[in-house]
């Protein structure tokens, strides 16, 4: 009889978290299906042979007349091809500096004994707080009197160090048990060898993770690109999309959606093919250090 009465509670508590679940699961995917809408309809309009003379109104998720006549339209001169290329090579170029950088100074803020580490991590939390368009100026005067405008310097060298993916690194490294590096250094290993023998192997996931936030900061950045580029021929795909407007005196909505479309594949590529070391990243936050 008290095993039966035991029971009970414990069934009614499992059917209460069950129903719980269920309605958590039905309002994430109500607020999933409300992000994805406006990108299916992009890909709707950007797929629409007739939107660029009458867009679809009301708002439509289903393609009328399916056709490639917009593509073509925007990769004909060769343009978008150009901007996907410059876009590529700021954005690769930035993401590996810039992992070098972050990793090898979060390894030394985490596991580094040296005076006024306190101070230097201070120093890079301070950096955050300091917004970029009061740097726009100043770093635009630099670049100017280095002869590097319309260059893409400007664009790599300053996303080589940042506050965030430095503190990333650090709190990872952190976490990772001290015994790892001890027993390295027993062996007769030096600082460097540590690092890239014992600790960078097990930092994939935050690696992935820093290499995804930069690719899409670097790919999606507009304003500074728009400030230092100044010929078509360094045009990134944020300024070809915003260049792209008008033919007539009337936006062409099909290819102006077909090239936002093209746009977006890049980064939406990048995080499926890494997203998963996200999950892993968050679930070795938890490891306790030794």
């Amino acid at each position: 009889m008290k095993e039966a009465q035991n029971r009970k509670p414990m069934e009614s508590a499992s059917r209460r978290k069950r129903r719980i679940d269920c309605i958590v699961f039905v309002c994430l995917l109500l607020i999933g299906l409300i992000f994805i809408i406006p990108f299916v309809w992009m890909a709707v309009v950007a797929f629409e042979r007739s939107a660029n003379i009458q867009p679809p109104f009301p708002p439509s998720l289903i393609v009328k007349e399916p056709s490639l006549f917009n593509f073509k339209i925007i990769t004909e001169n060769g343009n978008l091809w150009r901007a996907y290329r410059n876009s590529l090579v700021i954005a690769v170029f930035s993401v590996a500096l810039n992992m070098l950088a972050v990793m090898l100074g979060g390894y030394a803020l985490a596991k580094g004994r040296f005076k006024g580490k306190g101070l230097v991590l201070v120093i890079v939390m301070a950096t955050m707080m300091i917004p970029f368009e009061t740097r726009m100026v100043p770093m635009f005067k630099m670049f100017s009197k280095l002869g590097l405008t319309n260059n893409f310097l400007p664009l790599i060298l300053p996303n080589m160090i940042d506050g965030f993916g430095l503190l990333l690194a650090r709190n990872f490294f952190v976490k990772l048990p001290d015994s790892l590096g001890e027993a390295a250094r027993i062996d007769g290993a030096g600082h460097l060898r540590v690092f890239l023998q014992v600790y960078l192997p097990l930092s994939t996931p935050i690696m992935a993770t820093i290499a995804i936030l930069k690719f899409m900061g670097s790919w999606n950045d507009f304003l500074w690109p728009l400030v230092i580029l100044t010929g078509e021929e360094t045009r990134t795909v944020p300024i070809f999309i915003s260049a792209f407007s008008y033919e007539g005196g009337t936006r062409m909505a099909g290819s102006t959606m077909c090239v936002a479309f093209m746009g977006i594949i890049p980064v939406l590529i990048v995080f499926l093919l890494l997203q998963k070391y996200i999950i892993q990243s968050i679930a070795l936050s938890g490891m306790k250090g030794e």
